[in-house]
């Protein structure tokens, strides 16, 4: 792998996520020294503190049940197993996360837990159109998050995202105490740091999603390194990227689609994420070696797997 562009993404990477870290948190402060000054602001520095701490991380196995997966004994698929063991190994994991079975027609695979108790979960549509080598860079993947402890971090993102979010409302109630006497001209209010104050729930839920973006694009460059072979993760990612113009759509709307803002999407644009793999061909380090091939999958497919609907909160399950 090309060990200067390695370099120079991973530390654009740890770069952005400081930054949008640190604008979360100096968000969150400086909304509450307005409000209440210094004593509101440790405050609001102690509650995130202790919350973060005591904040219990959803169990996998609660989480998978809701999905309708079902875990994957070794038996059952021992060259997925082995595959990960190996991943891994080369992440510095004690232990492996356990894999799960979703029976969904989708093309799909997600985290879920801490880096001492995560699963992983592969659907169906995954393991029937996906090949071995776009498979392990999916898993690969999917490992990062865990190595990197994404879900813990992401944790932090919506906590204080919350906080934001509350002590705006608190900000906005005390304005409207107030506008009487805005009105009667018996006081006088900074105008810039109010509006501040009512725009920061969105300055902090779009630095959530932009830490997220930036998150995937380092799990992405960690699952490089981990299978030596970046043209797989981003073979696969092609795959799971929708079709933009299905015939329903060509018939409505027959002109260019507009494409969805990109600072409102938890991840990537595909296009961007295979462009930053694409740079790292050319591989001069040791990859997986001999990677195993795929035995007894047929087995682990279900006869039916559950299709796409829509729900009445508006998404697709």
């Amino acid at each position: 792998m090309k060990q200067a562009t390695y370099i120079q993404h991973k530390a654009k990477n740890l770069l952005q996520s400081l930054i949008l870290i640190f604008s979360l948190g100096g968000l969150c402060a400086w909304l509450a020294w307005f409000l209440g000054g210094p004593p509101l602001a440790m405050a609001t520095a102690i509650v995130i503190l202790i919350s973060y701490q005591i904040n219990p991380v959803a169990s996998p196995e609660w989480s998978m049940r809701l999905f309708r997966a079902r875990r994957l004994l070794p038996e059952e698929a021992p060259a997925l197993y082995q595959l990960m063991s190996q991943l891994g190994g080369r992440a510095g994991l004690e232990r492996v996360p356990s894999l799960y079975y979703l029976p969904s027609d989708v093309m799909n695979a997600f985290t879920t837990g801490t880096r001492e108790r995560a699963a992983i979960a592969i659907s169906d549509g995954l393991l029937r159109r996906m090949e071995w080598r776009e498979l392990a860079g999916v898993l690969a993947h999917e490992l990062m998050h865990v190595v990197n402890q994404d879900t813990r971090l992401m944790a932090f993102a919506d906590l204080t995202s919350r906080i934001t979010g509350f002590l705006s409302l608190i900000g906005q109630l005390l304005l409207l105490i107030n506008l009487p006497l805005m009105l009667f001209g018996e006081t006088t209010l900074p105008w810039f740091p109010i509006l501040l104050m009512l725009i920061a729930p969105t300055l902090s839920a779009l630095a959530q999603l932009a830490l997220s973006r930036s998150r995937e694009y380092e799990a992405d460059l960690g699952a490089a390194r981990l299978t030596g072979d970046p043209v797989g993760l981003a073979s696969a990612l092609n795959q799971l990227e929708p079709p933009r113009h299905r015939l329903l759509e060509r018939l409505l709307h027959p002109g260019p689609r507009i494409p969805d803002p990109s600072l409102l999407r938890t991840h990537p644009p595909t296009e961007e994420r295979v462009e930053r793999l694409m740079a790292l061909t050319h591989l001069d380090t040791s990859t997986l070696g001999v990677v195993v091939s795929p035995r007894n999958m047929r087995n682990l497919l279900a006869h039916n797997p559950y299709r796409p609907r829509w729900h009445r909160n508006g998404m697709w399950y």
